[in-house]
């Protein structure tokens, strides 16, 4: 299995596990009140919103991954959605060392 398929599949079975916020305000507010540990950011995504999350997660510390498409990230999640924060710790460690294997 691959870095970036163990990291989908982490992706998926933190939305099972109730560790996930999908969609752009809820993301954004999770990263304000601190609750993000990691963001998922499409990598097709429109130039304004990578920006303004980038930008936001930087400024609050946040780790971003912005490997997959929203496609891809879809498919691991059934979420049709954009940007992804995941909200437990272990989680988001886990998938920052798959990442940066």
């Amino acid at each position: 299995m691959t870095p970036n398929q163990a990291c989908l599949n982490l992706l998926g079975l933190s939305r099972r596990a109730s560790k996930q916020i999908a969609g752009g305000g809820l993301t954004l507010a999770a990263i304000r009140n601190q609750t993000a540990k990691l963001v998922f950011i499409a990598s097709d995504a429109g130039p304004t919103t990578a920006k303004k999350f980038h930008d936001k997660a930087q400024s609050y510390d946040v780790p971003v991954i912005d490997t997959f498409t929203k496609a891809e990230m879809n498919a691991a999640t059934g979420n049709k959605r954009t940007v992804y924060a995941i909200t437990d710790a272990g989680f988001a460690k886990k998938m920052v060392a798959i990442m940066n294997q």
